[in-house]
């Protein structure tokens, strides 16, 4: 493992020409589009054949996807967790098994192959919500960030960026009186600095780069005692960072919150000054009207994971009227149950279908803004998720000719894409100008499927 703060991609100059191109709302053909230093240099349309010396994108190319929500480890409960029945927290006990066996080396090689598989379905940038800290039985590491830089490290040799929000983790859940909170298990002590200050002061020697911003999250309000809520919002102000919370996943979650400290969790945080334009809500799916109208009011965004949150059998989350309210929606892909932004766009519009039995709640352009744009803005990227000059030259394109998107006429390409494409139709990612993706080979991971094989086989074994 090897972590290097070289730009991805620094100065680079290319020129890409696109047979169609997504440009925020509507199709074009014909896109010619230069780069230079890693960003958009200038776009012209009208450009029927490639220049000379133009690298070729044929499909539709859109901005690079942002996956807002990632857990790398889950990757390796795949197929595991789906054999039987059970609820959330059965699914947990098998969770804390797979985090129990994991060092800074074996999470590099598993959290490499996973990222090189997020670029291989269109991901330029993950946020990774980071909390397997320590080694086991608490102990930090000599180095107390060896995990977390393994995940940068990772992330830099898959060719993509990341946002590593580094998680407080500290508490076991709400204990029997008010205020107090359970000591953390024996699975979580790995997750636990004991307090927010001591989680501060290990989190402020992370180093950011080109490739990796610095973000911070509260695991949930079961994890991070009322009191200490404060210390995570105000590290994070402090650096303008981004700020992510798991918030109201569980219905047990609020009624423990409720028995604890007479309010829903969301209230909690609100109160305790963590709500904000920075920060997001991870699932956000029990709410009230009354946290609904918190999270808007404050501009706080919300992270829909529906391929997890139906893989977990947690519900579905009032995204209409958040996004209404005034909470910027993103999409994640959390435990991997597969990593696909296209089926997380689709399924967050096809379950609010199934829900209120009508159609036709996000356009195909409004999904596709979830999965770029304000996905990377909640990652702390506002300059990234759109193709125009002096944009992240980030890109992903996907076939038209597949099985599944041949047919429809090019005007309707993102329709095509946001609807009936799959990750396997990725047939290009480009992040700073560099072809991390080319013809649906990865050119930094030599065979990903072995990669993922024999990193999680290492967990298994």
């Amino acid at each position: 493992m090897q972590l290097t703060t070289t730009p991805t991609g620094a100065h680079r100059t290319a020129t890409f020409w696109m047979s169609h191109a997504w440009l925020g709302t509507h199709v074009e053909p014909g896109v010619t589009l230069d780069v230079a230093d890693g960003r958009i240099a200038g776009i012209r349309t009208g450009v029927d054949a490639p220049p000379p010396g133009a690298t070729v994108l044929r499909g539709l190319t859109v901005p690079g996807l942002a996956n807002t929500h990632s857990h790398a480890f889950h990757r390796a409960l795949r197929s595991t967790v789906q054999v039987g029945s059970g609820t959330f927290w059965t699914w947990r006990e098998l969770m804390y098994q797979v985090a129990a066996r994991l060092t800074p080396d074996t999470y590099y090689d598993l959290a490499r192959a996973v990222y090189a598989e997020m670029a291989l379905a269109g991901i330029t940038a993950v946020g990774e919500f980071h909390y397997l800290h320590h080694a086991p039985g608490g102990a930090p590491y000599n180095n107390p960030n060896a995990m977390g830089e393994a995940l940068i490290a990772a992330a830099d040799a898959a060719g993509i960026r990341i946002t590593l929000l580094d998680t407080a983790y500290l508490a076991a859940g709400f204990g029997q009186r008010a205020g107090q909170y359970r000591e953390p298990d024996q699975h979580q002590l790995r997750f636990s600095d004991t307090t927010a200050d001591a989680w501060a002061e290990r989190a402020s020697l992370l180093k950011g780069s080109d490739h990796a911003l610095i973000g911070a999250a509260v695991h949930s309000v079961r994890a991070v005692p009322a009191g200490q809520l404060a210390t995570v919002a105000k590290w994070a102000e402090e650096r303008q960072a981004p700020l992510h919370v798991h918030l109201s996943e569980q219905t047990a979650e609020n009624d423990a919150c409720q028995a604890a400290h007479g309010c829903s969790p969301t209230r909690l945080l609100a109160d305790h000054g963590v709500l904000g334009p920075r920060t997001t809500g991870i699932h956000n799916t029990h709410l009230s009207s009354e946290d609904i109208a918190l999270l808007g009011v404050s501009a706080t965004g919300t992270c829909m994971c529906p391929t997890t949150e139906r893989d977990l059998a947690d519900g579905i989350g009032p995204a209409v009227a958040l996004q209404r309210a005034g909470s910027p929606l993103s999409l994640g892909s959390d435990s991997h149950a597969v990593i696909d932004l296209f089926e997380e766009a689709r399924a967050m519009e096809l379950n609010e279908r199934l829900r209120t039995h009508a159609r036709g709640h996000w356009t195909a352009a409004a999904l596709l803004r979830a999965a770029t744009v304000d996905g990377h803005a909640a990652l702390g990227r506002s300059d990234a998720g759109t193709l125009e000059p002096g944009a992240l030259a980030d890109f992903t394109t996907v076939a038209l000719d597949s099985v599944r998107t041949a047919g429809p006429v090019p005007r309707l390409a993102a329709e095509a894409v946001v609807f009936a494409a799959s990750a396997a139709d990725v047939r290009h990612t480009v992040v700073a100008g560099r072809h991390i993706v080319r013809d649906g080979q990865h050119t930094l991971v030599e065979d990903v499927p072995a990669a993922l094989a024999s990193a999680i086989a290492v967990l298994h074994g």
